[in-house]
């Protein structure tokens, strides 16, 4: 409030004077002094300059409240104080506005600047709670120095994983040719009067070249540029061209990239585009610091990817959710499990719907903490830590769980890095990130409404989870159909419905129609022997798609019989995917898929026969077929 008091020697600057035994005091004009700057003088009330400059003004007044002395020597306490020292900064100036056009909004602040100054002691360990040794605004240039190359280590695995299969699944003797599939999108779009819309709607650079050296050379430099990302060279325009190489190639593997990791890998990739430093040689003198805006864009996805994963759970009203009782069924029916997967299946009822109460708490409740004070935000930061750890000990979802843990490390600060990491490894860092402070990476006019589309879908996209509907949401609906072919802000959320049995395709061959041999895949279960590998962040995308497959029939899956047309034609980049082909003179002249039941065998079961892995017959998935010179397969 501003007092009736005024003092005769005012100072050249307004100056803040605080309790300087108060220990919650002196955390918090650290903070304050971080806002203005030199805007604003700071000094403790038992300074000796205070009393003999300012005589007016009553010791007791700087036990009870803090107080500002400014420029026209009239002094005002208390939160109106606070609130006028803060406006020297532009940017803090709207608490001091809003207090003084609403007088009640005003009562209220002093109210609550009353109770926090005459229980200061609580305050302080509150403080210490929730945001330990550092209440001033944290920096996060090295912070996102070690996120960056986290995310060049994850597009470099994404583009050698790619590129090792992607004759075999698109190429000219691939499963799903991109080849024959980009002219025959383009004869329907001329067909509907929309082939100029083409690339809006299948955005890729194989329109221009199809071909197989096109797509290998797209996955080379792929990993060349996420090398360089790497290696902290022009990490802005090396982000812009990995996002695109990505979503070319995304757009143009068709079912075999459709998946949700690769939709999180382009809208991460795309949102730090706009938070790397606009520099072309490495290191951190001289960077940019981090937008705040972005930091908390890419904040936001991290919840939407957590929050709407614990949603779709329950949204879907499957009972193995509600009753807890899915992950008895996950470990062994999930596409692709670890070895650990099976000791996780042998664990008790109990501990498995103990396990998923605490995967629904983290999910649901850890993301809301990544916008609560700082220590809040580590606590959130260690439960998604904790949860993307055991997925990953149990489960192979190629990069999805190294993704998510790399935008748990946004959740930190450079303070954290300076505690815990040795002064030799890292401490050059840290000096020259201060003097990033202060520089935008990129100005407001392109990341404010690049912020205002991505909150915008985002929020209608968590919203339609509910299925909530609505013709307020028509705008924001509208929006998120126009951008979707960019894959560039998503939806998420795996395993809205448990799948408690595992059928898993046997695909087989044969010279003669009668006796049959069996194609053996190089990770999905097969031989019912074979330990069940590590693989994570490889993904061997046909075996993930044959896990799909079996969810559903054959008609369902037109890339299957184009596989199978592939094995009875002895395709080389197609039986590379593959680790055993029994056909290695000459392909077969039948092929066809068998169904069969697969579990985990139990521990006796395993210490009997060694297996880990049971099955039984279930039926015929793909009856006997053989190509026909018209129709490939009957």
């Amino acid at each position: 409030m501003t007092s009736d008091l005024s003092v005769a020697a005012p100072p050249s600057k307004p100056l803040l004077v605080y309790d300087g035994e108060c220990h919650f005091c002196r955390l918090w004009v650290g903070r304050g002094q971080q806002i203005t700057g030199d805007a604003v003088d700071y000094l403790p009330s038992q300074h000796p300059d205070i009393a003999r400059r300012f005589p007016e003004i009553p010791p007791a007044s700087y036990d009870r409240a803090v107080q500002l002395i400014d420029v026209n020597g009239r002094v005002h306490s208390g939160a109106e104080a606070i609130f006028r020292a803060l406006a020297a900064n532009p940017h803090y100036g709207w608490p001091l506005l809003a207090c003084q056009k609403v007088p009640a909004l005003s009562k209220l602040t002093e109210g609550i600047y009353n109770i926090i100054a005459a229980h200061r002691p609580i305050f302080s360990r509150l403080t210490r709670w929730l945001w330990g040794r550092h209440v001033e605004r944290p920096d996060h240039t090295v912070t996102r120095w070690f996120f960056l190359r986290a995310l060049g280590i994850i597009y470099l695995f994404a583009f050698l994983s790619l590129g090792m299969q992607i004759r075999g699944l698109i190429g000219h003797d691939g499963i799903l040719p991109v080849d024959h599939f980009l002219p025959a999108v383009q004869q329907q779009l001329d067909a509907q009067g929309l082939g100029g819309e083409r690339f809006h709607l299948l955005p890729s650079l194989c329109w221009f070249n199809a071909s197989d050296t096109s797509l290998q050379l797209q996955c080379v430099a792929g990993g060349v540029f996420a090398l360089l990302l790497i290696l902290d060279l022009a990490p802005a325009v090396c982000l812009a061209l990995l996002w695109l190489l990505y979503l070319s190639l995304a757009v143009a593997g068709q079912d075999f990239l459709g998946f949700q990791w690769d939709n999180l890998l382009l809208e991460t990739g795309f949102l730090a585009i706009f938070f790397v430093p606009r520099q072309w040689l490495p290191g951190l003198t001289g960077a940019s610091a981090p937008s705040r805006l972005m930091l908390w864009l890419l904040r936001l996805l991290l919840f939407k990817l957590m929050f709407s994963s614990g949603c779709v759970k329950l949204l879907s009203h499957d009972p193995n959710w509600r009753n807890l009782t899915a992950l008895s069924f996950h470990y062994q029916t999930q596409p692709l499990p670890t070895w650990l997967a099976w000791y996780a299946a042998q664990l008790p009822l109990w501990f498995q719907k103990l396990s998923c109460g605490t995967m629904f708490a983290i999910e649901l409740g850890a993301p809301f903490l990544i916008f609560g004070p700082r220590r809040i935000r580590f606590l959130g930061a260690t439960s998604l830590v904790l949860l993307q750890g055991l997925i990953l000990l149990t489960g192979n979802y190629t990069f999805l769980n190294y993704l998510a843990l790399a935008l748990c490390l946004l959740l930190l600060d450079d303070f954290v890095f300076q505690n815990l990491l040795l002064e030799n490894i890292v401490g050059y860092l840290i000096p020259n990130a201060r003097a990033a402070r202060g520089r935008a990476s990129w100005p407001g006019f392109v990341v404010v409404p690049l912020a205002v589309v991505i909150v915008t879908v985002s929020a209608f996209q968590i919203i339609s989870l509910s299925g909530v509907s609505s013709r307020w949401l028509a705008p924001a609906a509208w929006l998120d159909s126009e951008i979707a072919p960019l894959r560039t802000v998503n939806s998420y959320g795996l395993f809205a419905v448990m799948t408690t049995t595992r059928n898993e395709i046997v695909v087989e061959g044969s010279d003669d129609g009668t006796h049959w041999l069996p194609y053996e895949f190089k990770y999905k279960p097969g031989d019912v022997n074979r330990a069940p590998g590590f693989v994570a962040p490889f993904q061997p995308r046909l075996d993930w798609q044959m896990w799909f497959a079996a969810l559903g029939s054959y008609p369902q899956n037109p890339w299957f019989e184009s596989f199978c047309e592939r094995l009875m034609q002895g395709s080389s980049p197609v039986l590379a995917l593959l680790q055993r082909n029994p056909f290695p003179q000459h392909p077969p002249k039948y092929v066809r898929a068998e169904f069969y039941e697969y579990r985990f065998t139990t521990a006796s079961e395993r210490r009997s026969t060694g297996a880990w892995w049971h099955r039984q017959p279930v039926g015929e998935y793909l009856p006997p077929a053989q190509l026909n010179q018209a129709t490939g397969l009957p």
